[in-house]
């Protein structure tokens, strides 16, 4: 089996496992342990582990071990993101609902020389061009938008697009969004905003722009996101001593 499908079922299903509070205790087994019981390699289970410590979802204590976070069994909502620092709109949930997303644009273009500069691409290589609105209960709250290397999902379509796009990226290629760096700030809506949005001109919206790296390091998004301000609620799993 690809050591990519292996290590993504593990975080499946330990996933699950968490959830139905199998570990009492809140201490997962060891490395070596969780390999013989998956019957996978120790380096399968390391990247698993991984990838959930940097969704919040465990942490390791030196010399301890391996822990479920508390807050995870008690707010699942708030760790709904694919990877660390990641898929904050897909993060909004109310009472277990999803937003709803609306396709606005979608289209193929030659990259900008900014945008082969940060995504690493040569001259003349093409991008897709996504808008994108999401709604709760039918109210518009993100207008989101989005250039992403064709190269990284030459088949994605449209309706693709109706749901996460990391989620997508992760099931077609096999690759995580782990990585990010965001810049968060408050701005005036702009008309555009004001109409998709049904905000007044006195009225901010938020915005969280940056960039979003696969779990090997390429640059996967470019992302910018305006938010209406009641919905401006932003969690993150950040690991201060470096780990």
């Amino acid at each position: 089996m690809d050591r990519e499908i292996i290590y993504m079922r593990v975080v499946a299903d330990l996933k699950l496992r968490i959830k139905s509070e199998e570990f009492s205790t809140l201490r997962l087994p060891d490395e070596r342990s969780l390999a013989t019981a998956y019957d996978v390699s120790r380096s399968s289970i390391k990247r698993a582990l991984n990838v959930l410590a940097q969704q919040g979802i465990i942490f390791k204590k030196r010399g301890a071990g391996t822990f479920v976070n508390p807050l995870y069994l008690k707010n699942q909502s708030m760790f709904q993101a694919t990877g660390h620092n990641l898929g904050v709109s897909d993060a909004y949930r109310f009472e277990g609902e999803a937003p709803a997303i609306q396709l606005i644009a979608f289209s193929q273009e030659v990259a900008t020389p900014d945008e082969c500069q940060a995504l690493f691409l040569e001259p003349g290589e093409l991008v897709y061009r996504i808008k994108r609105l999401r709604k709760v209960r039918k109210t518009p709250f993100i207008i989101e938008n989005a250039v992403v290397p064709v190269k990284l999902l030459p088949q994605l379509t449209a309706n693709d697009l109706r749901s996460s796009m990391f989620q997508y990226a992760e099931k077609t290629i096999k690759k995580a969004v782990t990585k990010s760096f965001l810049t968060i700030m408050a701005q005036p809506s702009t008309m555009k905003d004001r109409q998709y949005m049904t905000l007044d001109e006195t009225e901010p919206v938020g915005e969280i722009k940056g960039i979003y790296f696969l779990d090997d390091g390429t640059p996967f998004e470019i992302g910018n996101m305006r938010i209406h301000y009641k919905y401006m609620k932003y969690n993150n799993f950040e690991h201060l001593n470096g780990e």
